[in-house]
């Protein structure tokens, strides 16, 4: 896995007070797919079209994650079948495509759960991701995200996207509320 610069400063900012409050308080989190799920590549292949490369590392921490309690979501701007397949194997009951307004997304799924703001955590990497990510009460990004994201977040991963972010902020929110580190 790769790990960005300033790994070290970023372990210890996770376990921060400050952060440790928040993580304690997320019931839902809301990952972003292109970039933050994967490496943000997308493959062609004949007879089956675009489709994306998704770490097995990350969809288990997902599952440790809802077997904790936590629920998982996914609002993406984009839509496509190996993210309707992926998100349907995992088990992912909060899932949103084809909107790059995810705003709306967000406010469709508070509505559905009732929970506060402060009880979800997302993770986005690029400009759209922004108005959600300054509504969340944790928010994450990965070390390739796009600068005015990184300047808007509580937490910037160690680990890049489609290679362990997603499974460090799971693992991160499963410890925070007692529920591991296994």
């Amino acid at each position: 896995m790769t790990k960005h610069a300033g790994a070290t400063l970023s372990s210890k900012l996770l376990h921060s007070p400050e952060i440790q409050s928040k993580l304690k308080k997320i019931k839902l989190l809301l990952l972003d797919v292109d970039g933050v799920m994967t490496d943000g590549r997308i493959f062609w292949i004949e007879s089956q079209g675009w489709t994306r490369q998704f770490n097995v590392k990350d969809g288990y921490g997902l599952k440790l994650l809802m077997a904790a309690g936590i629920q998982v979501g996914i609002i993406s701007g984009g839509k496509s079948k190996d993210v309707e397949t992926r998100a349907a194997f995992l088990k992912v009951h909060h899932t949103f495509l084809g909107d790059e307004n995810k705003v709306i997304a967000l406010d469709k799924i508070l509505a559905a759960t009732g929970f506060k703001p402060e009880e979800l955590a997302f993770v986005g990497d690029d400009l759209f991701d922004i108005p959600v990510l300054e509504r969340v009460g944790f928010s994450a990004t990965v070390p390739h995200a796009v600068t005015p994201v990184k300047e808007r977040v509580h937490y910037i991963t160690e680990f890049d996207g489609g290679d362990g972010a997603v499974r460090e902020i799971a693992d991160a929110i499963r410890q925070a509320q007692g529920h591991g580190p296994y």
